[in-house]
């Protein structure tokens, strides 16, 4: 999971996700870094958790805005 953590962040402090942009769903980074849907919700928590991430409740998760952080 540490890679897997370790890419996120460095899409997100590369742009590729930048801030207020959401990330695609579950399913879709889970096919994409082929781990079990758990594993990215396990990631995306520890994300939160660090601020890195908010989620919004019927919307999805998104990049933090740096105010937020």
């Amino acid at each position: 999971m540490d890679e897997l953590l370790d890419d996120l962040l460095r899409k997100i402090q590369e742009g590729r996700y930048p801030p207020g942009s959401q990330l695609p769903p579950g399913r879709d980074l889970a096919d994409a870094y082929d781990v079990s849907q758990s594993t990215i919700s396990r990631a995306v928590a520890r994300l939160r958790e660090q601020g890195v991430l908010v989620g919004r409740p019927g919307r999805g998760v998104f990049v933090a805005e740096p105010t937020q952080r």
